[in-house]
């Protein structure tokens, strides 16, 4: 899934830019009788890694279950993985474009970039090398990454976001602030940590467990499935309310290369509901791609 040449690469962005949809604030995940999410976190251009994800959402039952990724999909690819933004990107967007209504890439603080920067940002080096120096390209595939939600909701008890929850105003109207956030709310979903994780970004407070709380209760929620902070992966916190999860070997000395799945058809009332796997990508490399 990788244009070897300029003209490809606008091609295929021409195409991606007719079948990727741009979603709302808050995506509803789909509810069918023997449905499952499929729940991967930050990838960070670890595309091997994600071609397992995608071989295992595709195979057997498939057209019962969706896949939602958790934000930061580009930079900081594994050694081995070459232009792992670009690939990982285009190899989750294409999935997007074959199943809309399926497949959800809720954006982290690395596709918010547009608006709040971040570091380290390898994709736009990448791009430069696989494609020349046309800043449009680069412009291009960020505004698809732009175009996935910022959370998502299941009607059975599960609310999926990067990093946090809207913290201000009505707790009612939080869907509201998602639609057109500004950038309090944006930091709140996107880059805040939770506080029982010990880094700290400094780009505002970690938010706590009376919060997660009160936020889980106004949205009708009963766990909230999360990436961002890789110190605290595959750890049932708060209750069993909060569950986060990674899903490249970046950061797997945290605690694995994981995968969330979770029932869509009856109620989730803890993160015990979800089954949690670890990759077969866990523990290897490859050889390097130039």
């Amino acid at each position: 899934m990788l244009a070897s040449s300029p003209e490809e690469a606008d091609a295929l962005l021409d195409r991606l830019e007719r079948e990727v949809p741009v979603r709302p604030g808050v995506a509803e995940l789909p509810t069918r009788a023997g449905g499952e999410a499929v729940v991967f976190g930050d990838s960070h251009g670890d595309w091997r890694t994600m071609l397992e994800v995608r071989r295992g959402f595709l195979s057997g039952d498939a057209e019962h279950r969706c896949l939602v990724g958790l934000g930061d999909y580009v930079d900081r690819a594994p050694n081995d993985c070459g232009p792992g933004s670009v690939v990982n990107a285009l190899l989750l967007l294409d999935l997007v474009a074959q199943f809309p209504d399926r497949v959800v890439l809720l954006q982290g603080n690395h596709e918010t970039v547009s608006r709040i920067p971040v570091l380290p940002r390898s994709l736009p080096e990448e791009v430069d090398e696989l494609w020349g120096p046309e800043a449009e390209r680069l412009t291009r595939l960020t505004a698809l990454l732009e175009r996935g939600p910022l959370a998502a909701v299941s009607s059975n008890g599960a609310y999926l976001a990067h990093a946090g929850f809207p913290r201000r105003n009505r707790p009612t109207a939080w869907r509201r602030l998602l639609e057109e956030p500004d950038e309090e709310t944006l930091i709140d979903i996107v880059w805040v940590e939770c506080d029982a994780a010990r880094s700290r970004r400094g780009v505002g407070p970690p938010w706590t467990e009376p919060e997660l709380v009160d936020f889980l209760r106004a949205a009708g929620a009963s766990i909230f499935l999360r990436g961002h902070d890789p110190e605290i992966m595959g750890r049932p916190l708060y209750g069993g309310r909060c569950l986060t999860l990674h899903t490249t070997r970046v950061y797997e000395r945290y605690g694995g290369v994981l995968l969330g799945r979770f029932p869509l058809d009856r109620p989730v009332r803890s993160v015990a509901d979800v089954v949690v796997e670890h990759l077969p990508t866990e523990g290897h490399s490859y050889p390097s791609v130039d």
